[in-house]
């Protein structure tokens, strides 16, 4: 999967706001480009213009080429759009969200929660319990043991999707 669709792309700059797609856009049309002239395109403001660059320069969805004015001596940065680095990018994401599922998979295994059965109130793990002498911090109504198997049953198959679309 190194090249993706236009619709996947601008789906994954949409994740970075509305000007972010804006300068994906703008990039679109053209080999390359410079900042200035994607705001004169976009009718955005250039500081706007510079801050969706770097964000999508960050995640390598768009490159660089560095060039001097022979005038002025400043460097001129050309920017060009990456769709070829997309897939990499939903790749770091994927791993991202797999370890933040595992450590939170591990947290519901090894710990007990009590809730109160008001909706709105949080569940409260053993420890925090005890402190709070089975008491709901929010509407101190007795909290009561509750089982979290279906949160865990939930993690374990999103952790295994997730990890096989990892190793294809």
């Amino acid at each position: 999967m190194s090249f993706v669709d236009e619709e996947t792309l601008m789906k994954v700059v949409g994740l970075m706001g509305e000007e972010a797609v804006q300068v994906a856009s703008a990039l679109r049309d053209v080999s390359e480009t410079t900042d200035e002239e994607i705001a004169t395109r976009t009718e955005m403001r250039l500081n706007s213009v510079r801050k969706a660059l770097y964000q999508l320069y960050d995640h390598s969805l768009v490159g660089l080429r560095r060039s001097r004015d022979e005038a002025t001596g400043w460097f001129v940065f050309h920017w060009r759009l990456q769709p070829d680095q997309v897939a990499g990018f939903i790749l770091n994401q994927k791993r991202h969200v797999l370890e933040k599922l595992e450590t939170r998979l591990e947290y519901e295994k090894k710990h007990d929660f009590y809730h109160c059965s008001t909706e709105g109130c949080r569940r409260v793990p053993f420890e925090e319990a005890v402190e709070l002498i089975f008491s709901c911090p929010s509407c101190d109504k007795p909290l009561m043991h509750i089982e979290n198997g279906q949160i865990v049953e939930a993690l374990a198959k999103k952790i295994g999707q997730l990890r096989e679309e990892l190793s294809e």
